[in-house]
């Protein structure tokens, strides 16, 4: 099914920004928060695995229900989760455009990548793990 995306900081990430290898970082970041009526229609429970497949890519995150999000949207924190489905050009802004995309949600049975793993699948480095 498609959504739009939005993505922005949590309370939660800021507090584990410092250590991007931690467990609760890459928790709260492989976070896609929706709406519950959403979930319920793709038959998914909080913290069942999804496919999230935007203009750029796909990456595996998990799913949580939240009363904050609206219908027919889905939230997920920026960070490497939200780096493998968004574009990286900035159009001179110097942060790419993370808001507003159309993203396919489908239930899957794959579990979500380790940041480190993420990094590498990008051409990137690997955190210190």
């Amino acid at each position: 099914m498609t959504y739009l995306m939005l993505t922005g900081r949590t309370v939660n990430q800021g507090v584990t920004v410092e250590n991007k290898t931690s467990a609760e970082y890459a928790a709260e970041t492989s976070t896609c928060f929706m709406h519950e009526f959403d979930m319920m229609e793709l038959g998914l429970d909080d913290g069942d695995t999804i496919r999230v497949t935007g203009p750029c890519g796909e990456v595996v995150m998990r799913a949580a229900a939240s009363p904050e999000v609206e219908m027919g949207t889905v939230f997920v924190p920026y960070g490497p989760y939200a780096n493998h489905i968004v574009a990286a050009g900035t159009c001179s802004t110097g942060m790419p455009d993370f808001k507003s995309h159309k993203v396919e949600i489908e239930p899957t049975d794959e579990e979500p990548k380790l940041v480190h793993e993420l990094m590498e699948d990008l051409g990137g480095l690997a955190y210190d793990r």
